[in-house]
Formats: C-alpha cells, sequence, structure tokens
C-alpha cells in the first residue's frame, strides 16, 4: 500500500489531517534509546537537556521524540506507549469538536514555545492521540514513510469500528478506502485525500484498551526482528505477509511499550522465523502476551 500524497500542491493543506509526529513516553529512556537506535536504525539527538527530551533520527530529519513517564502516571497505572500527533489547522476548534463528538480532551490546547500547538485528546473508544499543529508554517513534512525509518503505516485497534471510523472522518476528513481483497476478517483502510494512512480493526480481548499501533520501517524485517530479541524485547506477531513483498512484525519493547515493524525479506533471510501465509493485519493470533 502506498502512503504517497500530493500533499505539497497549491491549495491542498499538507497538514491537517496527516500524522506529523510520534512519541515514545517510557519508564527507562535509557534503556529505550539503546533499543530503538539498534533495532531500526535511528540516530540520537538530545532535544533540550533541561526538558529531558531526545529525538530519533532518520538520517538528518527527526521522526520522533522520546521522554520519561512521570511518577504520577505510574502510579495512576499508565504503562510506556507510544502516541501519535495528528495536523489540525485550529487545534482549539478541534478540541472543542472532539468534546461534542464525545471525546475526551486530557490536555487542552497548550503552546509549547517558539515549536507548536498541541492538544492530548481520545476518540470516543478511549484511544489516546495528539492533535497538532507546528508554531512554523513552513516546517517540513516527515519523512516518507518507505525510507529505512520512517514511519509505514497506522492502524487503530478499537472495539467499535464503524463509530470509530466516523469519528475520525467528521473529526478530520479521513475516507474510507478499497479493502485488499485477499483480507480476511474485518480490516477498513482508510486515507486522508490520496494519503492512505493505515486500517482500522477490533482490538484483541488481551488489550484493555483501544489504541494507536505505528510500524517503523526497516529495510530487511527478518534481521531487525531478531534485533527487537536481542535487545530484550518480545515478538507477538510475524513476519507476516501485508502488501505484495512486505512483511510486518508485531513487537512489544523491554519497558512494555508496543509498536510494529515493516519491511522486505532479504535473500540473506537464514530462515529464524516461519513465514506466515496470512495477509491479514488483524490475525486472530494478534498481540496474546505472555
Amino acid at each position: 500500500m502506498s502512503l504517497t500524497s500530493k500533499a505539497g500542491e497549491a491549495g491542498v493543506n499538507r497538514f491537517h489531517g496527516r500524522f506529523l509526529w510520534y512519541e515514545l513516553i517510557t519508564t527507562d529512556p535509557k534503556a529505550a534509546k539503546a533499543f530503538y537506535t539498534e533495532v531500526v536504525g535511528w540516530r540520537l539527538r538530545e532535544a533540550a537537556p533541561e526538558m529531558a527530551y531526545s529525538l530519533f533520527m532518520a538520517g538528518e530529519q527527526p521522526v520522533c521524540g522520546l521522554t520519561e513517564l512521570p511518577t504520577d502516571a505510574r502510579a495512576a497505572g499508565l504503562r510506556p506507549h507510544w502516541i501519535g500527533s495528528v495536523g489540525a489547522d485550529d487545534i482549539d476548534a478541534a478540541a472543542a469538536k472532539i468534546a461534542r463528538l464525545g471525546g475526551v480532551v486530557h490536555i487542552p490546547p497548550t503552546d509549547v514555545a517558539n515549536v507548536s500547538r498541541f492538544s492530548l485528546v481520545a476518540d470516543p473508544q478511549m484511544a489516546a492521540f495528539s492533535l497538532f499543529k507546528w508554531q512554523d508554517p513552513e516546517h517540513e513534512l516527515p519523512p516518507e514513510p518507505n525510507i529505512a525509518g520512517g514511519v509505514g503505516w497506522h492502524d487503530l485497534l478499537t472495539t467499535d469500528c464503524e463509530n470509530a471510523f466516523a469519528f475520525y472522518r467528521e473529526l478530520f476528513g479521513w475516507q474510507k478506502a478499497a479493502t485488499d481483497p485477499d483480507t480476511t476478517g474485518a480490516y477498513q483502510v482508510f486515507s486522508n485525500g490520496e494519503q492512505m494512512i493505515g486500517g482500522i480493526f477490533t482490538k484483541p480481548a488481551t488489550e484493555p484498551t483501544p489504541f494507536w499501533l505505528f510500524y517503523f520501517t526497516t529495510a530487511d524485517i527478518d534481521a531487525a526482528a531478531q534485533r527487537v530479541r536481542a535487545g530484550g524485547g518480545q515478538i507477538l506477531e510475524g513476519p507476516s505477509v501485508f502488501a505484495g513483498d512486505m512483511r510486518v512484525v508485531r513487537c512489544v519493547d523491554p519497558q512494555g511499550a508496543m509498536f510494529a515493524l515493516t519491511g522486505i525479506r532479504s535473500k540473506k533471510s537464514i530462515g529464524y522465523f516461519k513465514p506466515s501465509t496470512s495477509s491479514d493485519p488483524s490475525a486472530s493470533r494478534l498481540f496474546g502476551r505472555k
């Protein structure tokens, strides 16, 4: 599936409704830095020591950030997780609309000095995400999804697919896209204009709440999956066939944050993993944690 877009053309807003940023909120930033730089191949850059905030870089371009999970959040039961930020033309209006549509505004619209305006929110099924707007209108778009270290796909795992999609369609204008005829089970692909963003499917019972899952692109899916295990992470599923030659692996990092990898199988693959013949990203054995 392609994530190409005409976002830069005249008259087309290149940010609204598009995933622009991702953050890992974790209990052990030092260990997480070592794990993801090894597994995904990102470079590390410290953004601001006084803020204890780090950047993961694909080449020279930032892809996502990393920060520590606050003590009070841990006490409340929040576990390490990834969260995605979606562009909105008007953060205040979008946050108000979320409340009207039955979602939750956890953090009201807030400015990050000279960087962005954001609001931490959740959809009506309680999948968390962030509204986001760069203060600089000429800010770069995220790296291309198909380059190593880019974000290649987004999945929403939820309890009510139809109502969840209706919420995002009303909020961002997302559209349903044709579902792969080879896909078994209920997996709805969706787009932002001509840009394919990801899919929606019903979460497994083993996961307590709905959430967004992000797929990081690698050059060799088998080698990356082996690095996950070597680094102390867990493989939940895969490599599984996704589309064409693409494979996906769904994982948990050593601190417990769920993520996924996408890429092709190298001709030099040693066959450590048994291939899956499923082309359904919502395969029933998905995410069975031990």
